[in-house]
C-alpha cells in the first residue's frame, strides 16, 4: 500500500505556494472585471442571415471594441455585450456589423450599471459563509469529529480561493473576465470540492468501524481505495470541459477554463490537502493530549 501521508509535507508547500501566487496576483494586478461587473453597452440584433459570432467578435476587437460575450437568444437573434461605447465608437460598432454582408435590425442599444452591485456580493459572501458553517456542522455530525467538517471546509476554500488567483494572472495575461459565468464556477467548485472529499471520507469512516487502525494508516488505505475512482470521474468532467475550451466559441470558453481549473483543484485537494489536514491534526490532539 502507497504511504500517501508520509509526503504530506510536500501536499502543504504545493499549496501554500499555489496561495501565495493568488495572493500576489489577486494584490498587483486585481481582477478583469466583466460587463456584470462594472457595467457597459447591451446590443440586440436580428440577422436575416446566421452570423458568425466568432468573426465579427475579432473584427470588434481589431477596431479596439472590447467584447464580452455574444449570446443567441432566438433565431438568428443576437445580444452584444461591449465596454461602455461613444457615439464614435458605435459608429464603427455598425460598420463592422454591416461589413458583415448580413442585413439586420437593430431591436436594442443602452448602455447600463453593473448589475452586480457590491450589496450583492455581500450578500453572497454571507451565503457562502452560512453554506460553509452549514457544511462543516453537518460533515462534524455525521463523522462524529469536527476534525472532519474543518478539514473539508478548509480544503474548500483552498480551492476556491487558487480558482480565483490564478484567474487575476489569466486575467492580467490573456485577459479572461471575471463576470456571472464565473461566479457559477466558484460556486460549482466549492460543491464539487465537499463533494468529492466527503467520498474519501465515507471510506475511511467504514474503515475505522471494520479495522480500528489509526488515521494515518486508515487513510492511506482510503486514499489509494478511492484514488482510480476519483480520477475517472474527474476524466469524464475534464474530457468534456477540454472540448468546450477548444470547440465552445469565446463566449464560454473562459467559464469551461474556471471549471476545469475547480475540477483539477478539487481532484487534487480531496486526497492531497483535506485528508492530509485531517491526519496533521489528529496527530496534534494526540500530542497535546499526551503531554497533558
Amino acid at each position: 500500500m502507497i504511504d500517501w501521508m508520509k509526503y504530506r509535507k510536500i501536499y502543504f508547500v504545493i499549496s501554500i505556494i499555489l496561495i501565495v501566487i493568488g495572493v500576489y496576483s489577486l494584490v498587483s494586478w486585481g481582477f478583469n472585471l466583466g460587463v456584470d461587473f462594472k457595467g457597459g453597452t447591451i446590443a440586440e440584433y436580428k440577422f436575416q442571415e446566421s452570423l458568425s459570432t466568432e468573426e465579427v467578435s475579432k473584427s470588434l476587437e481589431n477596431e479596439g471594441i472590447e467584447v464580452s460575450s455574444v449570446q443567441t437568444t432566438g433565431e438568428k437573434q443576437y445580444i452584444f455585450r461591449l465596454s461602455p461605447l461613444n457615439p464614435e465608437e458605435k459608429d464603427k460598432f455598425k460598420s463592422v456589423l454591416e461589413g458583415s454582408g448580413k442585413t439586420f435590425e437593430e431591436l436594442r442599444f443602452e448602455t447600463v450599471g453593473p448589475s452586480i452591485g457590491p450589496e450583492l456580493v455581500k450578500k453572497t459572501i454571507y451565503a457562502i459563509t452560512i453554506a460553509a458553517v452549514v457544511i462543516l456542522l453537518w460533515v462534524a455530525y455525521q463523522f462524529k469529529s469536527i476534525m472532519f467538517g474543518a478539514s473539508a471546509i478548509l480544503a474548500m476554500f483552498h480551492d476556491t480561493f487558487n480558482l480565483v488567483g490564478l484567474f487575476a494572472i489569466l486575467g492580467h495575461f490573456w485577459g479572461a473576465e471575471v463576470d456571472f459565468l464565473f461566479v457559477t464556477a466558484v460556486l460549482t467548485t466549492l460543491s464539487f470540492s465537499v463533494h468529492d472529499t466527503i467520498v474519501v471520507y465515507d471510506r475511511i469512516r467504514e474503515s475505522q468501524k471494520r479495522f480500528g487502525v489509526n488515521l494515518y494508516d486508515l487513510a492511506n488505505k482510503s486514499i489509494t481505495e478511492t484514488m482510480v475512482r476519483s480520477l475517472n470521474n474527474s476524466f469524464t468532467i475534464t474530457f468534456m470541459l477540454v472540448a468546450l475550451i477548444l470547440l465552445g466559441g469565446s463566449t464560454i470558453r473562459w467559464f469551461a477554463v474556471a471549471l476545469f481549473i475547480g475540477t483539477v483543484l478539487g481532484t487534487y485537494s480531496s486526497p492531497f490537502v483535506a485528508v492530509p489536514l485531517l491526519v496533521t491534526w489528529d496527530n496534534l490532539s494526540k500530542r497535546l493530549k499526551f503531554k497533558k
